[in-house]
């Protein structure tokens, strides 16, 4: 008989993944101050413990790790984060495509998010009003653990961020406009401040198809992609100088700007007069329908560079890339001049009266047959399912197939002419990338490939990948099953966890002993076709907007931040929103001391608590 028990939770019986590829088994966790104690093959002693899971027949993984995500707004309001944090998703990098609200007021924050990411802007700008009370990198990561956490944050610092909160919005969008050496000076102190606080390093964008919200500026693109040379030089080197990353968004229209990314990120020598190589992860390596062979290259240069000096790699998203829309509202239309013209009118009826004239129907039509050049959308309206419309006659059918049933009507019409009649009643999908399994599976073999770019918390209405881990675990297991195995399972959750999470250097993705208990128990039999399904939840905090979202519940039982059950059978438990389970992560350091915890203490010599039950075995 002791007087305290042991562990505050013991996960028993499960198949170990540790996250770093070693070999999984099945195994015993002891769990005590949020941190992983014991790790046995034989059962460990239960006496007065107050939460015993039974794990028999299930996978226990280290939580997953998400590398690109746009919560930095949500978190603001909601900072449990749901919808990731049911998929055993555990630690979440924000400040993704150069946008961040480190340093931006509210109405930048809005006109920065609420396009590019499909984000109201109202919502943006109300979310960053109300909460903003801080100043400078350290003061907004102590804003964020102020917050009942849920998962772990880490961050990148947004180039936007900091360029227009030093030149102003206007400024910062001008071409002809360079920053001032003081501006400049501003800029490479701010990234310096944001790394002291512990940011995992600063991401940038060049991507032309990414448009500002708004008034003042409205259509002009992102502050980051307005920077030349001496700006970005002296980003660079202060990243490379302290080993932080660099995540950037290249210019597709522009292929060499992917080769230079590449470039600098190279290394030579050793010592002092060396130079360390640029942690630099790229946006984003997808098999593109309307470039087949644009994947190879990639796979091709990150190697090359690579075996050079570099310490390059693309981010990719591991499953079929569909998109849904509402109408007209998509972003892969800004990437061409019509579709961009489009989106640029906020007001529906302007908007409808463009799509009305004939003139615009031409250049759109032209632009639709254009089959040259660097593009994301595959531009085929006979590949574009429409799933929900007031005419349910057209549910189901392709817009090309509609106009061949309306006497031959140019596939460009058909759709203008459905989203005139219906507006954003009318639903239609396509999957734009990643449509090719073989592909995918060798680009999840990729040792210059990062498995992420989930976006998650942005584009509500247009994807939801919440659950891209699961969906590789399904890969992997299928291919397996199916005598054509290209991943271990082992390998399969390293790269989803321990390797991340040691690139970017933060204290998560492992499962060991001393490592913080941030854990999954999988349902293995439960890899399947649900996790394919669609589904939708509201939003509370942006006046409940419908947004996708994944609903796997069966397959992830259970979910444990800092040792604490933040997710049972799909329902959040009561510590969830309440009290904070995760932390800041700041890159290279650990942080282990124990979060408070209310958990009841059985008195001494009580009985054993009963386990409690996941799923029953099959």
């Amino acid at each position: 008989m002791t007087d305290f028990p042991m562990y505050d939770a013991i996960v028993r019986g499960g198949r170990w993944f540790d996250g770093t590829g070693a070999p999984s088994a099945v195994r015993h966790l002891g769990i005590r101050g949020g941190v992983v104690v014991t790790v046995s093959e034989e059962p460990l002693d239960e006496t007065g413990c107050p939460e015993v899971v039974d794990a028999a027949g299930r996978w226990v993984l280290p939580g997953m790790v998400d590398i690109h995500t746009h919560y930095d707004v949500e978190v603001l309001d909601d900072p449990h984060l749901p919808e990731s944090l049911r998929h055993g998703v555990t630690t979440i990098l924000l400040g993704s495509c150069s946008l961040s609200t480190v340093h931006v007021d509210p109405v930048d924050a809005g006109d920065l998010f609420g396009r590019v990411e499909a984000i109201p802007r109202r919502h943006v700008i109300r979310s960053v009003g109300a909460a903003k009370d801080w100043s400078s990198a350290e003061e907004y990561v102590a804003a964020l653990e102020a917050r009942p956490l849920g998962p772990n944050l880490a961050s990148f610092i947004g180039h936007s961020d900091i360029r227009t909160a030093t030149m102003g919005l206007d400024r910062a969008t001008r071409p002809e406009v360079r920053p001032t050496r003081l501006e400049q000076a501003r800029m490479e102190r701010m990234l310096d401040e944001a790394l002291d606080a512990g940011f995992v390093g600063m991401s940038a964008q060049q991507l032309l198809f990414d448009k500002l919200d708004g008034d003042t500026c409205r259509s002009r693109t992102l502050p980051s992609t307005y920077a030349r040379g001496r700006e970005m030089r002296g980003l660079r080197e202060i990243l490379r100088r302290r080993g932080r990353a660099l995540q950037a968004g290249p210019d597709a229209s522009h292929p060499h700007t992917i080769l230079l990314q590449a470039l600098h990120s190279i290394g030579w020598g050793r010592g002092a007069t060396g130079r360390a190589p640029l942690k630099t992860s790229l946006l984003s390596a997808a098999d593109i329908k309307a470039i087949p062979f644009i994947i190879h290259l990639m796979r091709g240069l990150s190697g090359a560079v690579n075996r050079a000096g570099a310490d390059f790699r693309w981010q990719h998203l591991p499953v079929p890339f569909e998109v849904y829309a509402d109408g007209i509202d998509l972003v892969i239309f800004e990437e061409f001049g019509s579709g961009a013209a489009a989106l640029h009118l906020a007001e529906e009826v302007a908007r409808n009266e463009l799509l009305r004239d004939e003139d615009y129907r031409r250049r759109f039509r032209k632009d639709y047959d254009s089959r040259y050049g660097p593009r994301v959308w595959h531009r085929d309206f006979f590949d574009a399912e429409i799933v929900a419309c007031p005419d349910a006659s057209v549910v189901g059918k392709s817009f090309g197939q509609v106009g061949v049933e309306r006497g031959g009507l140019h596939p460009v019409d058909a759709f203008l002419d459905l989203v005139l009649e219906h507006g954003t009643a009318i639903r239609w999908r396509t999957t734009i990338s990643n449509h090719r399994p073989k592909v995918l599976r060798r680009m999840a073999q990729s040792p210059g490939v990062q498995m992420g770019f989930s976006d998650a918390g942005a584009h509500l209405r247009n994807m939801a990948f919440y659950n891209f881990g699961l969906r590789l675990l399904k890969h992997v297991r299928d291919a397996d099953r199916a005598g054509r195995p290209f991943l271990t399972p082992e390998q399969a959750v390293h790269r989803l966890t321990g390797e991340l999470a040691d690139w970017y250097g933060v204290d998560a993705g492992h499962l060991r002993v001393d490592d913080r208990a941030d854990l999954l128990v999988l349902d293995p039999t439960r890899l399947d076709a649900s996790l394919e399904e669609y589904a939708e939840a509201p939003v509370e905090q942006y006046d409940g907007l419908s947004r996708m979202v994944n609903r796997n519940d069966a397959t992830v039982p259970l979910v444990m931040v800092g040792g604490r059950v933040v997710f049972r059978d799909g329902a959040p438990t009561q510590v969830l929103g309440r009290q904070r389970t995760g932390r800041f992560l700041r890159a290279g350091r650990t942080d282990r001391a124990a979060l408070p915890t209310d958990a009841p203490q059985p008195p001494v010599g009580s009985a054993p608590a009963s386990a409690t039950p996941l799923l029953t075995s099959p």
